[in-house]
């Protein structure tokens, strides 16, 4: 399969160098020149499959450089029971008088996020990829992160040979216990840094260096080659198609649909990644009704999918759900480069607008098809609050704050669609992500202040009847191991400093 810029600068890519490579060098993102399709036969047989083997039949189909007896050891060495229990993406249903709502559970990998189900398979297919390309440099993956990429970034790539990592985060706009998870991050090759600024700032940073050809060709003297583990990287966004498939099946295997029934999906959504490979997910072969794409206070997404134009000059907002606090969503640009129907001149002068002048606006055919299938909508930070109590009233079911922000759009689409297609909601997060807001939805209004984060996880595992998961149990006890804090123009600099030092 080949993979092509949504800027149009190369003649295309198998998919190790996509892989390798993360970005295009024309500083757009990779993507298949032919979406691959899943017929329904295929699909109504992963009713019986396990979460590998469903795996291994989507991932084959997107990297078709790589054989069959590759992707299933990948697939193996990724998704162990250890790492994820007996089942990485278990869909549970919500309620037993009402088979409607069921909730993807997306957190039970190391880091407690969903970010696990795509980076902790990365690695085998970046490693791999470095050997079929015959690259002899060190790769180096480069990555902002708004609290969750980073830390499974990092426990993926931990002292795996022929790599370093550089993660960058915004220095107040992560959670306390993300921020924990990162610093304290062990491994020779990885390397943590604060950047003063926003979780914009730092990707802009990162998209700035990538961009970069001087800076390339200095880090070439030192046999360095840049890549990326955020979703812009291909390789990090396609094993995300595979638990929508998953969820699909697991619907099928409890009979709660039949084969060919549309089925509403239900995304937290920032930078865009997650609801886009559910796009994907549909494009090849998924039977879908609606994509809902919920944001919270930082709504530049909802307001794009009601009126085409997408305005980053706003106000930005820190809300109780970090993840979420983004206005530059990368991976809009595949959309709309698909949308288009592959037509890069048009999307290059729209990138170039939101660059250049801060916004874009889309033509009327694009904004139909775009809400063909996709629901825009946003909740506040009371809300959000709101609706975790309601979800734990009303399902006895714990959820954190970004996917409680999906359940929060989702209730008033419904009410005023009367929509009764089955719903699948991405539960993102661990709700002991962020334990202070759920501990302050649950037990009320300001319960967490004054107690210390171990305190709330404590209680809050006693209330909802969980265990704390292991990775985030005794951070607070963990040394800290990284402590650069920089402003967002040093880090062009700071990435050459690491690199080059150790190199």
């Amino acid at each position: 399969m080949n993979y092509i810029s949504t800027r149009g600068g190369n003649d295309g890519f198998d998919s190790a160098m996509a892989i390798k490579q993360g970005i295009a060098p024309d500083g757009g993102l990779l993507v298949p020149s032919s979406i691959p399709q899943i017929s329904d036969e295929t699909i109504a047989m992963m009713a019986g499959m396990t979460y590998q083997q469903i795996a291994l039949e989507v991932l084959s189909e997107l990297f078709d450089d790589f054989s069959r007896i590759e992707i299933a050891r990948f697939v193996a060495d990724a998704y162990t029971e250890e790492k994820f229990g007996e089942n990485p993406a278990p869909l549970v249903q919500l309620n037993k008088y009402n088979d409607r709502e069921h909730i993807l559970e997306l957190f039970h990998g190391p880091t407690s996020a969903f970010k696990d189900m795509a980076l902790q398979i990365l690695p085998h297919f970046m490693t791999a990829s470095i050997k079929k390309t015959g690259e002899k440099s060190t790769i180096c993956i480069l990555t902002a992160t708004s609290g969750d990429t980073g830390k499974a970034a990092l426990e993926g790539f931990k002292d795996v040979e022929g790599t370093k990592v550089i993660v960058f985060y915004p220095s107040k706009g992560v959670s306390d216990i993300q921020k924990l998870q990162m610093v304290t991050q062990e491994g020779d090759n990885l390397s943590v840094v604060a950047v003063d600024g926003t979780f914009d700032d730092a990707q802009g940073g990162v998209k700035s260096i990538f961009g970069d050809n001087s800076f390339e060709q200095k880090l070439k003297e030192h046999k360095i080659l840049l890549s990326s583990a955020n979703s812009i990287n291909w390789g990090r966004l396609a094993p995300q198609i595979v638990y929508y498939f998953s969820s699909y099946a697991a619907l099928l295997s409890k009979e709660k649909i039949a084969m060919g029934d549309k089925i509403n999906i239900v995304v937290p959504t920032g930078n865009f990644g997650n609801i886009l490979s559910a796009w994907y997910a549909m494009k090849m072969g998924l039977p879908v009704n609606k994509l809902i794409c919920s944001s919270n206070r930082n709504k530049v997404l909802s307001d794009f999918f009601r009126n085409g134009t997408y305005d980053r000059k706003r106000e930005f907002y820190k809300t109780n759900t970090p993840s979420m606090d983004i206005l530059v969503s990368s991976n809009l640009e595949r959309l709309l480069f698909e949308i288009a129907d592959h037509d890069y001149v048009k999307v290059a002068k729209w990138m170039d607008d939101l660059r250049s002048q801060g916004s874009y606006t889309v033509d009327p055919v694009t904004l139909k098809k775009l809400q063909e299938k996709f629901v825009g909508g946003f909740a506040d930070e009371t809300g959000i609050i709101k609706t975790i109590r309601e979800v734990y009233d009303r399902c006895d079911t714990c959820v954190d704050t970004h996917t409680a922000v999906g359940f929060n759009v989702y209730e008033r689409y419904y009410a005023r669609s009367g929509d009764e297609s089955k719903t699948v909601f991405v539960a993102t997060a661990s709700p002991f992500k962020f334990p202070g807001a759920v501990c302050d939805a649950i037990f009320g209004n300001g319960y967490s202040k004054g107690r210390s984060e171990e305190v709330l996880l404590r209680e809050l595992s006693a209330e909802i009847g969980m265990e704390i998961p292991q990775g985030l149990n005794g951070l607070n006890k963990k040394p800290i191991n990284h402590t650069t804090l920089i402003p967002k123009a040093k880090m062009e600099e700071t990435v050459y400093n690491i690199l080059a030092k150790e190199n």
